[in-house]
């Protein structure tokens, strides 16, 4: 009899992964990146900008767990800070993308004529715009700086989100609900944000999280170019950049960072298309777990 509510959850547990093994896995390294971000500077075994020249370039061990650079510093301890600056990054700019798009594409979906031909013709030309360029450009004008990167990041990547939440809008105001509400003279405001914004967000929801991976591996290319994080701030695109300067004689200073990158960009995939494929309503109900 005790153990019934543990056996009930491992069940449950057990249920969920096979249901949706793609946000199970996602959900856990995500999970585990914010956990290590929030809690770096608690778990971190040594100061991440300490300098001991007499440790340089020590091999994985008991005392530094992956290992030190060429100043001796802690790898580990740079990779949990490092966790932050990605972090950081994937949530600031996401949440400017994720705000710009979902006003334009809701605007346009609701209103039509005119105002969606308008503001789709400016997703056309920003979509023109190559996001990796026009951070470069930014940084020639105003120097590198993260904050910079976050900003252009967000005011560029918008455009998916935008279409994605037009279509939504398109197929919403057809429905019976929302003429109901227009004809008792609701407000627009109101019914485009307590009304049909809820009901789109699942789309949303998907590009969030798949932006994030990819705001995240942006960052670390930039870094790595010597054009987004400064040392001696820990980055993990930093850190590759340094490490590649000992690649046959310190092997671990771009294996563990360069793993840190791959694995945070997965999870965020992961649970990305793990979403997506349960919100897509065309999923639900065919049958694909079976």
């Amino acid at each position: 009899m005790t153990n019934k509510p543990s056996t009930v959850k491992g069940s449950r547990l057990s249920t969920f992964f096979k249901r949706d093994p793609l946000i199970f896995w996602g959900g856990a390294v995500v999970s585990i990146l914010v956990i290590t971000a929030l809690t770096a500077q608690w778990i971190a075994p040594y100061d991440p900008l300490l300098q001991v020249l007499n440790d340089r370039l020590l091999p994985p061990s008991l005392h530094h767990w992956m290992g030190t650079d060429q100043f001796g510093r802690d790898v580990f301890s740079r990779l949990l800070y490092g966790s932050r600056i990605s972090l950081a990054v994937g949530f600031v700019a996401v949440s400017i993308f994720i705000l710009i798009g979902t006003t334009v594409g809701a605007v346009a979906g609701y209103y039509g004529g005119w105002v969606d031909g308008l503001l789709m013709r400016l997703v056309d030309v920003v979509l023109c715009i190559p996001t990796f360029l026009l951070i470069l450009m930014v940084i020639a004008f105003v120097g590198p700086s993260i904050l910079n990167i976050m900003v252009v990041i967000g005011l560029t990547a918008w455009t998916d989100v935008a279409r994605l939440v037009r279509g939504e809008f398109l197929s919403l105001k057809e429905r019976e609900f929302i003429q109901a509400a227009k004809l008792i003279g609701m407000r627009d405001s109101r019914l485009i944000w307590k009304h049909m914004l809820p009901n789109a967000m699942g789309p949303v929801l998907v590009a969030a999280t798949l932006g994030v991976g990819t705001a995240i591996l942006l960052e670390s290319s930039l870094s790595y170019l010597g054009l987004g994080v400064q040392p001696p701030t820990a980055s993990w695109g930093n850190m590759l950049m340094e490490g590649k300067e000992h690649l046959t004689d310190a092997w671990w200073l771009v294996t563990f960072p360069g793993l840190a990158v791959f694995f945070t960009v997965l999870g965020y995939n992961l649970l990305g298309e793990g979403l997506r494929d349960m919100l897509d309503p065309r999923l639900k109900g065919s049958g694909r777990n079976g």
